[in-house]
């Protein structure tokens, strides 16, 4: 990708990565890709904001040539020191041997304990600042936004804000601004990376974002560390982050389940038309063939929860175990659930997903419903009236 001028002197150096498909080792799907976005600011003093992942630093530093010799870089800015952002450190210190390296005071610890160099680094809090000659770089803790070492960096005068993971998504593109690019496919991936990787912080979101407001700086330009930047109207991203960290879900129902000779997915089926006819909608979400962040994305919005399994040497079938333990990592809020299933001996099925509803904080609404070997149309029919009970539950106001 070629450089992109943002501002007058300020520059997006970064790379697109249209290939990736997995992040986080194979724990996040990245169907669009992504970018590793670095900012370049020149001014009477050069700073770089965040780097990119190792893979792509030699493009990083081809870029940063086109503006300036790295050597001419006066501070180097670590917003946070996972290595998609901070794999490129090494190979720009080592051009740019009189940077300063700025971190997060969280950071001194991460990114020393990443790379062991003996770097000039300078920690910084929340109101410090660094002037670059005509404008500076003023700084913001964002702890656990989303690792502890996490800060925002923003830019006076161009009235710049760069707040690395917050704001992002995972999408590939050759269009640099959110204006630019398909506003469907933009919000898909910007929710996709809030409910998989921020769901758990949202109560940190809703505070920082209020103390990032506090300050009263003017924003021109949100600049993430993935995707797209936000430049008409920036802070439509922002009062999205509000409205999800909230976590008011829709009053609509998932149904996750997995299924052997498909007994578990015609109850499922018949509670999905019990849903239907309490007026609610509901997904039917197979658990061994979706993709398990695209599912996450529907229980996120989703009120109610419904977990189906067959019991299979004595526990669940195998499917559901990694998405049912990222459910309690994500720590969600204000759901309801219950479970559901087939068994044909010893049926311990219903009993074990209502207690990883219960270790995830999601209250059991009503006690689950299980069908022996195939079920009989009684069995559907009871299903259906336990949709309709779910359902009519879902329909109601949040406390």
């Amino acid at each position: 990708m070629m450089v992109t001028e943002l501002k007058p002197g300020v520059y997006w150096v970064g790379v697109v990565d249209w290939a990736l498909r997995r992040f986080h080792g194979v724990e996040l799907s990245t169907h669009r890709g992504s970018a590793y976005n670095a900012y370049l600011i020149v001014d009477e003093k050069v700073a770089l904001v965040d780097t990119v992942w190792s893979p792509f630093q030699d493009q990083l530093l081809a870029n940063i040539r086109e503006v300036v010799d790295p050597a001419k870089i006066d501070y180097v800015v670590a917003n946070h020191a996972e290595v998609d952002h901070s794999g490129g450190l090494p190979a720009v210190m080592r051009e740019a041997p009189n940077a300063t390296l700025v971190v997060s005071k969280r950071g001194l610890e991460s990114v020393e304990g990443h790379y062991h160099q003996p770097w000039n680094f300078k920690a910084v809090g929340t109101g410090d600042s660094i002037s670059l000659g005509k404008n500076s770089l003023v700084f913001v803790e964002a702890p656990l936004l989303h690792w502890p070492d996490s800060m925002f960096t923003y830019l006076t005068g161009h009235n710049v804000l760069m707040p690395n993971d917050a704001f992002g998504q995972h999408y590939a593109t050759d269009a640099r601004f959110n204006d630019q690019v398909n506003q469907e496919e933009l919000y898909e991936e910007a929710l996709k990376y809030y409910a998989n990787i921020l769901t758990p912080f949202s109560h940190l979101v809703t505070k920082k974002i209020e103390e990032v407001v506090a300050l009263n700086l003017p924003v021109d330009l949100i600049c993430p560390s993935h995707g797209v930047l936000w430049r008409k109207d920036p802070l439509q991203i922002v009062h999205k982050y509000l409205e999800w960290a909230a976590q008011r879900p829709e009053p609509r129902a998932v149904i996750l389940y997995d299924t052997m000779w498909n007994g578990t997915l015609r109850m499922a089926e018949a509670i999905g038309d019990g849903l239907a006819d309490a007026g609610v909608p509901y997904k039917l979400i197979y658990a061994a063939g979706t993709d398990r962040n695209d599912a996450l994305v529907e229980v996120f919005k989703a009120r109610t929860l419904l977990i189906g399994s067959p019991t299979m040497n004595n526990g669940l079938l195998p499917s559901l175990e990694p998405i049912l333990g990222e459910i309690k990592g994500l720590k969600f809020k204000n759901k309801i659930g219950a479970a559901f299933g087939c068994y044909g001996w010893s049926g311990e099925c219903v009993k074990l997903i209502e207690h990883h509803l219960e270790e995830s904080k999601i209250p059991v609404i009503r006690p689950g419903i299980r069908a022996k070997w195939q079920p009989k149309p009684a069995d559907l029919a009871a299903c259906r009236a336990f949709g309709r009970e779910i359902g009519e539950a879902t329909k109601r106001p949040l406390e």
